[in-house]
């Protein structure tokens, strides 16, 4: 079941976003059960990411999230900005390192604060940071999959949502974008999910027909569901709407087919298809809050970096600001 939530995107535009950022890191830390002590170094994180945002970024944003396990959750923060971009990670993590006449100490900080810790810079396009606080022991991490949703510009809820199951090496991922806006698409694409999970494991085109039976009464939505099964070598799809479904396998980039309808609507057409799957394939949902021009390959070494760091890497620069996003990402074995 899916373990992320997306609450807050918070754009870097003027001084007092760090402190915004930094009380809502903190607030949300204190809500989740952390100690003042751990609290204190989270917002301490969001304070140094943001502080490097308004300095030397361009359109720099946090969002930030809930990561739940079985006993505990973690706050997670996710930096985008959109340049200039750092030549050299490393040497920024250096304590000591100078930039613009500043200290360039903080995302060094962040990296030994936080539980775990990623980011992925390209010189003129720029740079992502996932940064994770548990507030105890990180509990392993077997999902290789990644969701991030943004609601349209003005909005506080997304009406974008996406879940993912796994079984016995089978990984079977959704994503809805409920119609419209705000809560009442919001609602919808829960319910998809909802129905998917309620679901369970089973072939993509059952999950989906039960998804359209849940809906009945809402504004309906587009919805994708995947399923990768490295063992079989395929992904088994089937989609209804305009939420795109991707396999990326370094050689080529692959669009699955999903048909015209509604979920939720008049009975759509429900069609599965099979696709070859490769070891290491990258299989990528999306609403279409993201164009379909993007390149895995444009972002050097992106590939080798946590899906999280993928995913919002498009959602920076395929986005639409004029519409609620939603992009997951999940990897073959």
């Amino acid at each position: 079941m899916t373990p992320v939530e997306d609450l807050e995107w918070i754009a870097v535009e003027e001084p007092s976003a760090v402190g915004r950022a930094r009380r809502a890191a903190m607030g949300l830390a204190s809500r989740l059960g952390f100690d003042e002590d751990r609290s204190g170094e989270v917002g301490l994180a969001a304070t140094e990411l943001a502080t490097n945002l308004h300095r030397h970024a361009a359109a720099g944003s946090v969002a930030l999230r809930v990561r739940r396990s079985s006993r505990q959750a973690a706050v997670e923060l996710v930096v985008t900005d959109a340049g200039p971009g750092i030549d050299d990670l490393d040497a920024v993590m250096a304590d000591g390192h100078s930039s613009a006449g500043t200290l360039g100490v903080g995302l060094g900080v962040v990296r030994r604060l936080a539980t775990s810790y990623d980011a992925h810079s390209v010189p003129g396009r720029g740079t992502v940071v996932v940064a994770t606080f548990w507030s105890g022991e990180a509990p392993p991490d077997e999902d290789a999959v990644a969701l991030l949703t943004r609601p349209i510009a003005g909005e506080v809820v997304c009406g974008d949502a996406g879940a993912w199951l796994a079984a016995d090496g089978v990984r079977t991922v959704i994503v809805a974008d409920g119609l419209g806006h705000g809560p009442v698409a919001a609602t919808a694409a829960r319910g998809a999910v909802r129905a998917f999970e309620a679901t369970g494991p089973a072939e993509p085109a059952d999950m989906l027909a039960a998804a359209h039976r849940a809906l009945a009464g809402t504004r309906g939505a587009a919805v994708s569901v995947a399923q990768l099964d490295a063992a079989a070598g395929r992904v088994r799809f089937a989609g209804v709407g305009n939420v795109a479904g991707w396999i990326d396998d370094r050689e080529h980039r692959r669009r699955m087919v999903s048909f015209p309808g509604i979920v939720g609507h008049k009975r759509p057409r429900i069609r599965q298809v099979d696709y070859p799957l490769a070891p290491g394939a990258l299989v990528v949902l999306h609403s279409d809050g993201l164009s379909d021009k993007w390149a895995i390959d444009d972002y050097p070494g992106l590939r080798r970096h946590d899906g999280l760091v993928a995913a919002a890497t498009l959602m920076r620069d395929a986005g639409i600001r004029h519409d609620d996003a939603s992009v997951l990402v999940a990897r073959s074995p």
